[in-house]
Parts: C-alpha cells; structure tokens; sequence
C-alpha cells in the first residue's frame, strides 16, 4: 500500500503541474497533502518529516550551490554588457563571405555565451532577438534560422560552466554516495562539479562541431536556403583586430572560471565569484554599467536564486515523502527487473527524463527524478560522470523537440510574427537527430565523458 500511495503522489504532482502552478508550491503542497493522509491512514512514519529541519540546514551549508546565484549574475551581466552583440557582429562579418556563413557565426557566438552564462533561456532569447531578423533579412531560410538558433542557444545545458552541471553536479555526488552506502561501502568516493564540468567539455565541444558540420553541408546542397551577402564587404585595417577584441573579453573570462576549476586552482564556488567579479569588470569597460543596470541584475539574479532554491525545498520535502512511503523500493525494483540489466534500465530512465523534459524544467527533474533513479543506476555499477552528462545531453534534446521544447517557447516569444510556429519545428528537427546520434555516440563511447576528469583528478 505504502508504494503505491507513492505512486499516486508522483502522478498527482504531474497533474497538479499541468494547472500552472508554482512548481516549487506544488512539490512541497502536494507532499504535506499526501503525508497527512498516511498519517490519517496509518501508512506513513512522521519521522521523516522531522528530518526536514536536518535537510534545509543541509542545503543552506551547501557550498557548492552558493555558485548558482554567482553564475546567474555573471550571465545576467554579460548579457546586459552586449557582450553577444558586439561578438556576433564580429563574427558575421568574419564568416560573411561564405554560404551559410551568418549560421556558422550564430552558432561559434551561441558556444561561448552558453560558456559564459550558463543560462539556456537568456542565451536563446539574446540570439533570437540578435540575429533572428538579420538572418531573414539576408534571405536565409526561416526554418534553418531558427533551428540554428535554438540548438546553439541551448548549448549552456551541456557546456561548462553551465548552472544545469552544477546542480546536477551536486546531487549527482549525494546519489554515488547513498549508492555506495547502500552497498555497505562506508568510506565512499565521491565526485565534484569540476568532474562533470571536465567530462562535459569534449561531448560539449563535438555537438558544436556536428553543428557546424550539418550548416556548412547544408549551405553546400542548398546555397539558396543559406545564402552569402549579394555584396561582400573588404576586411578593412584592423578588422581582425576588432574581432580578436570582441573575442577576447569572453574567452579570458571563460578561461579564467572553467580554467581555474579543472586545474584545481578553485572551487566551483570560487570561481563562480571570479566571474562574477570578471563579468561586472567587462561592463564597466564596455561602457555598460551603471547604478540601475547593477540593480536591474541583482534583482533578477535574486529572482532566479530564490526560485531555484525554493524548488529545491520542495524537492527536499517531496523526497522524504516519497521515500517514507517507500517509494525508493518500488523504484528498485522496477528498474532491477527490466530487462537488458542496466542499460536496459538506464535507457528507461533517460526516455522517462526525456518526456518530463517537455512539461518540466531541469531544476525539477534535476531535483525530484535523479536522487530518485541515481542511486539505483550508480548501484548497478555505472560510471556517476558518463551518466552526468547523459543526463545534461538528454535534457537538452528534450529541451529542443516539438510540441512542448523550452527553447521553441523562449523562440516563439521573440520571434517576428511572419516566422509560424511550424517552421521553428521544422528546423530544430535535424539538430534533435545530431543531438541523439551523440547520445548513442556516447552511450557506446563513455570515454569520451569520463577519459578527460580521469587524466586531470587521477
């Protein structure tokens, strides 16, 4: 009884989540709702509820999560500095001259905001509102355009330091510990942030190179489609000097937060006030900041930390419902007797993941469904930073598919009214085959996740 009233409290959430909501109020509602009713019906130890003081205390401890509001200011920032702007403004002169050369700008441009911000939304909707109108005006085709646009903007799920590694970093890291403890090992490894941010690079790196590849293939069978400027523009003097410019503030900054975290030189935490800092700097030498930008950016980075927080109270709570009512057990052995042994259970999990991906944010998945899965599937001997990034690289496929991707809304909120919902399906369509070629890629190769942490934190 106790696992199927865990069950019924799983499904109410999704139900009540489908009204509109508050996510972090309906996790935390629903929980106190069915914890009662245990109560009432004898079904449910009140014991776990007094271990919620214990878990907030937890969290508030945490010091990896402080990196979160740093890193949301750093993108907040950088995103109020223009720093894309002028970037792609460089960048699409520097590719002007080819077929398809403004896609392959948008794309190189999407990489390094989604490593300078870590923010999928801001990324997407910055490149809509950027480039979006350029590129129909230029006589690109308006389904590639916005496919182009939405896969590189959501580049910031799987390219460090992106927020969504850092949290799934650290539940992460709580799940391969309860895993190892669960198998009686009381002295267990475990993983940091800087792991998932290593093991993210080269996966991240080769899904822009894919990119780039299909743009530029595409631009070859159908120059019509991706077409170069009627009138090409000559690199005047000190062209290349305005691009290295426009370059180098982003690339020092993402070297200096990414470079001091795998180098062992910082923490996640610490290095998230670097940029924090790095990024107030390139404002004010951009001509940028002022009194009311700073406390426009303090207040949105105040807004997002304390949702994601809130979200994280309300998982905490729905957690401890959950497992007092015995919910973990049930999962255990659901996804021990499915056939194919783990990796039947794994590609369970992550078609499961993928379907949430369309009704929930990453924060709740991340939050609510991986301490749930996580120590099963560590327990069945998975490698905890391979399943990391499958789990960063299979949100972000959700994130890009039709009906219900993120990135579609973030675009569909930009873009002009002459570009139809349709045709912004239309092109993400072959970004969602690249993106699961390279989940089976991965899948088959988890060396390409695991082979980079393990050279650096041998």
């Amino acid at each position: 009884m106790d696992s199927y009233m865990a069950l019924w409290m799983f499904f109410a959430v999704f139900v009540v989540l489908l009204s509109g909501y508050p996510v972090a109020f309906v996790l935390s509602g629903t929980a106190l709702l069915f914890a009662l009713l245990g109560l009432q019906m004898d079904t449910f130890d009140a014991d776990f509820l007094a271990a919620l003081p214990n878990r907030l205390f937890g969290i508030m401890n945490n010091e990896t999560l402080i990196a979160v509001p740093l890193f949301v200011f750093m993108g907040v920032m950088l995103e109020r500095a223009k720093i894309a702007e002028s970037l792609l403004e460089a960048m699409s002169e520097l590719f002007g001259s080819l077929h398809g050369g403004l896609g392959l700008a948008v794309t190189i441009v999407g990489m390094l905001m989604a490593a300078s911000t870590g923010i999928v939304g801001a990324t997407v909707v910055t490149m809509g509102l950027l480039s979006l109108p350029t590129m129909l005006k230029r006589g690109y085709d308006p389904s590639i355009s916005c496919g182009i646009i939405c896969a590189s903007g959501t580049l910031g799920q799987i390219i460090p330091p992106s927020i969504v590694l850092v949290l799934l970093g650290d539940v992460i890291s709580t799940a391969y510990q309860q895993a190892q403890l669960d198998m009686g090992v009381f002295a267990p490894e475990t993983i940091s942030v800087g792991d998932l941010f290593a093991g993210a690079l080269v996966p991240g790196l080769l899904l822009v190179f894919m990119y780039l590849i299909y743009i530029a293939v595409t631009a070859w069978l159908r120059p019509d489609a991706l077409p170069k400027p009627e009138k090409t523009r000559n690199h005047e003097q000190g062209f290349y000097f305005r691009v290295f410019k426009s370059l180098l503030p982003p690339l020092l900054l993402i070297l200096a937060v990414l470079g001091s975290i795998i180098g062992g030189l910082a923490t996640p935490t610490e290095a998230a006030s670097v940029g924090a800092i790095g990024a107030i700097f390139l404002a004010f030498v951009s001509g940028q900041l002022n009194k009311e930008i700073l406390q426009d950016v303090t207040r949105n980075t105040t807004r997002i930390t304390s949702m994601v927080f809130m979200i994280l109270i309300g998982a905490a709570l729905f957690s401890l419902v959950f497992r007092g009512f015995e919910g973990d057990e049930i999962i255990i052995e659901l996804l021990s007797d499915l056939p194919g042994g783990k990796f039947g259970a794994l590609f369970i999990v992550m078609l499961v993941m993928f379907l949430l991906g369309f009704v929930l944010d990453f924060i709740e998945i991340t939050f609510v469904i991986v301490p749930i899965v996580g120590p099963v599937l560590l327990a069945m001997g998975l490698d905890p930073v391979w399943l990391g990034i499958m789990i960063a690289l299979n949100l972000q496929t959700s994130f890009l598919t039709p009906p219900f991707g993120f990135a579609l809304f973030y675009l569909r909120g930009v873009a002009p009214a002459e570009v139809t919902t349709g045709q912004i399906y239309k092109g993400v369509f072959p970004f969602i085959l690249i993106q699961l070629f390279l989940l089976g890629v991965l899948a088959y190769f988890p060396e390409l996740a695991t082979w980079l942490p393990s050279l650096i934190y041998a």
